[in-house]
């Protein structure tokens, strides 16, 4: 895991949190990734959706980010469990690469053990992002 400071705001730390009081029925592979979720929660800046930058994975967020083994990139959109769906892209929080890409930025090399290995990616855009859209209101 990656010592570089993360950010996520107060309501996805809070609705983040309430997944660990609902961990009846997960798989033992989900309990698991729950636990680096925590941890990477623990370690995480907390700051309020107005003083985040625009460049910061949140929940909900679509991004492109470049496979740096592979070459390839990737679009994905970041949700909640009940909200994933391959076809669509939309990873789980829970997945090992849904909980690598919570809080890092525009920029930044992601390193992080996937059941196929490590995987070394490269945020390159924020598509989508929650703050976003509140503020245009």
């Amino acid at each position: 895991m990656d010592s570089r400071k993360i950010y996520i705001t107060e309501r996805d730390k809070a609705k983040l949190k309430k997944l660990f009081a609902s961990t009846i029925g997960f798989r033992n592979l989900d309990l698991k990734n729950l636990k680096v979720l925590l941890y990477e929660l623990e370690r995480a800046e907390v700051v309020t959706s107005e003083d985040l930058t625009k460049d910061v994975i949140t929940m909900n967020s679509t991004v492109r980010v470049k496979d740096l083994d592979s070459g390839s990139e990737f679009t994905y959109t970041l949700v909640y469990p009940e909200d994933a769906n391959s076809d669509e892209n939309k990873i789980s929080i829970l997945a090992p690469i849904g909980t690598a890409l919570l809080g890092y930025s525009v920029g930044d090399i992601i390193e992080w053990a996937v059941p196929a290995g490590k995987r070394r990616l490269e945020v390159k855009e924020i598509i989508y992002q929650e703050s976003m859209v509140h503020e245009q209101k």
